[in-house]
């Protein structure tokens, strides 16, 4: 959000130790424009939205859809992974289509190991698969399934309960001087970022948690969200503040997109980046969750796409969630692509305005003006950034608001290149007999119908054309 000069000279004082927002992507474009400032509005309807639209179509797979995309993925992105990660362009297309592989055997494991399961991340340009449980005699089967196995002392469900139980504080009083915590499945720990012990003990003491899942780790950050710099497709918050579009979604037959929670509330007006009507907020959560969703007029035609500045746009198939350690990369105006990996999800962030949780942490840089923008991993959307500490000159950590909960919270549906014609509400299921339907976002314990048979589901994603219940055991177990 943009903010008045002697806010923004305040502010510039401190850029090298103030907190990220997320960097703004293209997202709500008629025409994709690598240059949205040379170029018309890109909010202007395409004459023809079939010559401008991606091809391609969702693999039936999921776990090798990233394999088949991985070769599609625009020359930008994968520079900034050869630069930030250190890869070929092979090694970074290997790495995205094992890490999907990855999330997809994951989500079999965790469903397998039941209250036993204590986590997993993949590490490496390969993606090896680490996978924790508190059994031993699990071991083997993990092993089988293709992943190496890891016997800890807390199963993640107890690490996830004390975690929330941190939350459950923090959202009625933000903590002093506790910028940060997370569950981390690495150490199978509950890390708390303090500047003092004392104000860990007093926030652990308060929830009730027990030192004995808990690691303090000094820190000095200071969390803020940022908005003040125009980030990727910009877009006016009642003509005067500014942030950037993240991914764009339909509701129905409405179109718009999702940004950050703090970027505007229920009833805000927006207009694009050239000053033109363009919609306003009909959600918005924030502090709590850091997610909204603009419904736009119909002059804004919503893409599957991701602004690439200049090196090709990315297309969105779909919001399938990386594990910890899966390399996920940002765009923007004001730093362009960069790239790191996932360091925690569910994790929780004090800014100025109050505690953000289930927010993902990772190494990825970013810098004043990228608030509200895409986060993705291979050409899965993760994600709108919400804030951070550092910058690109000296690197620092970005929180994003993951997708999913604000797809869920709203009852949108991504944009991607697999998307046809907006559904209509009042329409039946597109299966007969059945309720699963692609484009729909599922939840992980929900329950669909597909011919005679019930389905759960497993892992939290979008379904895809194709990714039917019957065919992709690694997201739905037979009921």
């Amino acid at each position: 959000m943009e903010r008045s000069p002697l806010r923004r000279r305040a502010l510039a004082a401190c850029t090298a130790t103030v907190a990220v927002g997320a960097l703004a992507l293209a997202g709500l474009t008629g025409t994709a424009s690598a240059d949205p400032a040379s170029t018309a509005p890109t909010g202007t309807a395409s004459a023809d939205p079939a010559s401008t639209a991606p091809t391609g179509t969702a693999s039936a797979d999921p776990a090798s859809t990233p394999a088949e995309g991985s070769a599609q993925l625009p020359p930008g992105l994968l520079k900034a992974m050869q630069r930030d990660l250190g890869l070929t362009a092979a090694e970074a297309r290997g790495r995205i289509a094992g890490e999907s592989r990855a999330a997809a055997l994951t989500a079999g494991l965790r469903y397998s190991l039941g209250e036993r399961f204590a986590g997993a991340r993949v590490s490496g340009a390969d993606a090896a698969l680490t996978v924790a449980t508190t059994d031993a005699s699990d071991a083997a089967r993990i092993a089988k399934a293709g992943a190496r196995a890891e016997v800890v002392g807390h199963s993640l469900a107890e690490l996830d309960s004390a975690k929330a139980a941190l939350d459950a504080v923090a959202l009625r009083t933000a903590p002093k001087d506790v910028p940060a915590w997370y569950v981390d499945v690495r150490s199978n720990r509950v890390v708390v970022q303090a500047g003092k012990a004392s104000a860990a003990d007093a926030f652990l003491a308060k929830a009730g948690v027990s030192r004995d899942l808990v690691t303090v780790a000094r820190s000095s950050e200071r969390p803020r969200t940022f908005t003040d710099l125009r980030g990727g497709d910009a877009y006016y918050m009642n003509g005067s503040g500014r942030c950037s579009i993240g991914f764009p979604v339909r509701r129905g037959t409405q179109g718009g997109f999702v940004s950050a929670g703090h970027c505007g509330t229920p009833g805000v007006s927006t207009s694009g980046y050239n000053q033109q009507a363009q919609g306003s907020f009909q959600g918005s959560t924030f502090p709590g969750r850091d997610y909204s969703w603009v419904a736009t007029n119909t002059n804004w035609t919503p893409r599957p796409l991701v602004n690439g500045y200049g090196n090709g746009d990315v297309t969105v198939t779909g919001s399938t969630e990386a594990i910890e350690g899966s390399s996920v990369c940002r765009s923007g105006s004001t730093t362009g692509w960069h790239c790191g990996t996932v360091q925690q999800r569910n994790s929780s962030v004090t800014y100025q305005e109050g505690t953000v949780s289930g927010v993902t942490r990772t190494n990825v840089c970013a810098e004043p003006g990228d608030s509200g923008g895409s986060f993705l991993s291979g050409s899965q959307a993760q994600g709108v950034t919400s804030g951070g500490t550092g910058n690109c000159s000296q690197g620092g950590v970005t929180y994003f608001q993951p997708l999913n909960p604000a797809l869920q919270a709203y009852g949108l549906t991504l944009v991607t290149n697999g998307s046809t014609t907006p559904p209509d509400p009042t329409d039946p299921p597109t299966v007969p007999g059945g309720t699963w339907a692609a484009g729909t976002t599922y939840a992980a314990g929900d329950v669909v119908t597909y011919g005679s048979a019930s389905y759960r589901c497993l892992q939290g994603h979008q379904a895809q054309p194709g990714w039917t219940p019957p065919n992709v055991p690694a997201l739905w177990q037979a009921v």
